[in-house]
């Protein structure tokens, strides 16, 4: 199990990246996370809102050492993986990710930060800028099972802390298995710890209103 392979594709994709947004007058942004099991490379732009839209999330196989995308098969009802064999498919992919990310918002009412001639004193500094974060997550609990069906699908959940900024991490794993191959699904979730009790208090107090897998599997 190495990383070498995702570090070097890493520093490859900051310049691709860079290439890619100045192609649609736009900044370009990565957010890489270390802290999952299967690394992350989180592409997104910023709104006037100085929020993130992200675009494409491109997820490394440490044990494999391939490069990945998740998708989902609407035959089998269950999340695929797609196989980015080197950095043509994976730049590939962050572009098509990126040009179909611009043609569905053409529809929404979200802005973003676009450059033209008249934004250049204000953008100078900003139009070769890539923002690169990577997540140092110390974790807490270890996984914690939440739902389980034997040999065939798990949702566990693990608590850290950022220990760069000490935002609370919460960090999701779902997976799938077949019988061909395991099927994994990771996401993470952070917060202040001003907003852990209005979380856990909002979530408490609709619980009767949400329904559980047994209720949407055939177990």
């Amino acid at each position: 199990m190495t990383t070498e392979w995702f570090d070097r594709v890493t520093e490859e994709l900051q310049d691709h990246l860079n290439s890619i947004c100045e192609e649609y007058d736009q900044v370009g942004h990565m957010n890489i996370n270390r802290a999952s099991k299967h690394p992350r490379i989180e592409f997104f732009v910023s709104t006037e809102d100085e929020e993130r839209d992200y675009f494409c999330t491109i997820l490394f196989d440490p044990y494999n050492e391939e490069f990945y995308v998740e998708s989902f098969d609407v035959e089998l009802l269950q999340p695929t993986r797609i196989i980015l064999d080197d950095i043509t498919d994976i730049v590939e992919a962050v572009h098509e990710s990126f040009h179909e990310f611009l043609t569905d918002d053409s529809d929404s009412d979200s802005e973003f930060y676009y450059l033209d001639d008249n934004d250049d004193d204000d953008f100078e500094d900003d139009t070769d800028e890539i923002t690169v974060e990577e997540i140092d997550v110390e974790w807490e609990t270890p996984e914690v099972t939440a739902f389980l069906i034997d040999d065939e699908m798990e949702v566990t959940y693990q608590f850290g802390v950022d220990s760069a900024n000490g935002d609370g991490v919460l960090r999701r794993v779902s997976r799938i298995w077949t019988d061909d191959e395991e099927l994994e699904d990771e996401s993470t979730f952070t917060f202040k710890k001003d907003e852990a009790s209005t979380i856990i208090a909002m979530i408490a107090s609709h619980m009767d209103r949400m329904i559980g897998y047994d209720e949407i599997i055939d177990l």
